[in-house]
């Protein structure tokens, strides 16, 4: 569904918008009570069997949006139940980050095998002869499956003359590279925080719109209307989001008119990371001092790697992430200033709530939510005149797209270390992540420069993004292009 604009988009949209211009404008228990009935009006359902099940799922929705944790279904309490000034401003992410909200859920069945109408009762019927557990039957209704027999092999459906057998996978659930999508005791979908690195791939795979992560959006739309100094950084990712008049230039200056302090581009960091891993490449892995060197800028295929690969935890990258790399930066120069990441990503807001980053990252917030705050200030882009970026080089701004990462330390090595071959391997997708780190353990990539991505496409693909992703795509390889930067000019062995 990515790049399609469906009745579960316009909800989110139409959430952060009133989210953001409740903080702008004052909010008050009342107001933010008042707003389910402003998103789902009138008597009749829109979306679901019930209007009152519309917008007790808007005021959840509202709760995640405000960084509240959603309520229980037996608590007798306003939307706003703990939402005070005591908690604006400075209020941080708390787990759980992902949620699910119960009873929006429609309890889809968990993967199966499920037999249709194409079936044509044939003499043949290859979809017996094959079953290893006699789990297909005719009968005088049809050809039916026998679940709770049936082992999920598939050998049915790859006979069938006529592909009458289908595979059927609860979408949030195929979507999670790590297998953390369960089911509870009604069937609904049930997220297993042990295994959750909030890559955010089943928010953007749900078709009804019962999985959703908490925001900081309140919180940081109070901060500028309070007159908080707050530097923006943006991910590369940022390039096209907005829509085709909203240039770079113009994107820069629609932030410092909604009352960011300032502006820089995340791909600063990303630079100074990709410079620091050319030499640790060059030296340590090329050299055989290390195994390989597995890096990314996702932090959701970085925790995924520690917790699944413990024993070559070791040879992932140590450097900062660009996020966090840009962020102190800002805080020595400004420090009395705070930071808001502004990105594509559900695991940069899991990256933030770790002790040692919370006084690097003030805030973080995705592309979505902040088109929430464009839209409750009424930024028309083609009235701004723009500013322009002149933060990165063209190594930076790759890191936006899959193979940018690996591209970028490559690139470096042959221009500073043009003796030395840069063996590499990437993968996109958690699952396919997985697989690639299996064979690295197993002594198969000793040498190798090695890029995962949670998200399939690179950061132009998160959860938080606007834009179908090979515009995305498209409009961060010009931005890269038109970078005046050369990142190795005077750069060399002896600078390490």
């Amino acid at each position: 569904m990515r790049g399609v604009y469906t009745p579960v988009t316009k909800i989110r949209r139409q959430i952060f918008t009133e989210i953001a211009r409740l903080a702008f404008e004052g909010w008050s228990h009342e107001k933010v009570e008042e707003l389910p009935y402003k998103i789902i009006s009138g008597e009749i359902p829109q979306y679901r069997d019930s209007v009152f099940k519309e917008r007790a799922i808007v005021g959840e929705r509202l709760r995640l949006a405000m960084g509240l944790p959603l309520r229980d279904i037996n608590d007798n309490a306003p939307i706003s139940k703990g939402l005070s000034d005591d908690m604006l401003i400075n209020q941080a992410y708390e787990l759980p980050l992902i949620n699910v909200i119960p009873f929006a859920c429609n309890a889809c069945p968990e993967t199966s095998y499920m037999v249709t109408d194409n079936c044509r009762h044939c003499l043949a019927h290859p979809c017996v002869s094959v079953c290893p557990v006699s789990a297909i039957q005719f009968t005088a209704e049809g050809t039916v499956i026998d679940q709770d027999k049936c082992l999920k092999c598939g050998r049915c459906k790859e006979v069938c003359p006529y592909s009458a057998i289908v595979k059927y996978d609860r979408p949030c659930a195929a979507a999670c590279g790590v297998k953390a999508i369960g089911s509870d005791h009604l069937g609904r979908a049930k997220i297993d925080y042990d295994k959750c690195v909030a890559c955010g791939q089943c928010i953007v795979s749900c078709p009804f719109g019962a999985i959703t992560d908490k925001s900081q959006l309140f919180q940081l739309a109070t901060a500028l209307k309070e007159g908080v100094p707050v530097v923006a950084e943006v991910a590369p990712s940022f390039v096209g989001q907005f829509g085709p008049a909203a240039t770079p230039d113009k994107v820069k200056a629609a932030l410092k008119l909604i009352g960011f302090a300032d502006v820089v581009e995340v791909g600063w960091g990303a630079d100074r990371g990709t410079v620091e891993e050319v030499h640790h490449y060059a030296k340590h892995v090329a050299t055989g001092e290390a195994r390989f060197l597995a890096t990314s800028c996702c932090p959701a295929w970085s925790v995924m790697a520690k917790n699944e690969f413990p024993e070559i935890s070791q040879y992932l990258s140590q450097a900062y992430t660009p996020m966090v790399e840009t962020a102190r930066h800002v805080k020595k120069t400004h420090p009395d200033h705070k930071v808001a990441f502004i990105g594509p990503c559900s695991a940069k807001k899991l990256e933030a709530m770790r002790r040692t980053i919370r006084s690097d990252v003030d805030y973080v917030i995705t592309f979505e939510e902040l088109m929430g705050m464009f839209a409750a200030k009424d930024v028309d882009f083609g009235e701004i005149e723009g500013e322009p970026f002149a933060d990165a080089a063209p190594e930076g701004r790759g890191y936006a797209v899959s193979g940018g990462v690996a591209g970028a330390i490559a690139n470096g090595v042959h221009k500073l270390y043009p003796e030395v071959e840069v063996k590499m391997d990437r993968a996109e997708g958690l699952a396919n992540c997985k697989k690639m780190l299996a064979i690295a353990k197993a002594g198969k990539r000793e040498g190798y420069l090695m890029e995962g991505m949670a998200c399939v496409g690179g950061c132009v693909a998160g959860p938080g993004t606007l834009q179908p992703i090979n515009k995305a795509t498209a409009a961060v390889n010009k931005f890269k292009a038109e970078s005046p930067i050369d990142l190795f000019e005077g750069e060399g062995e002896e600078d390490q």
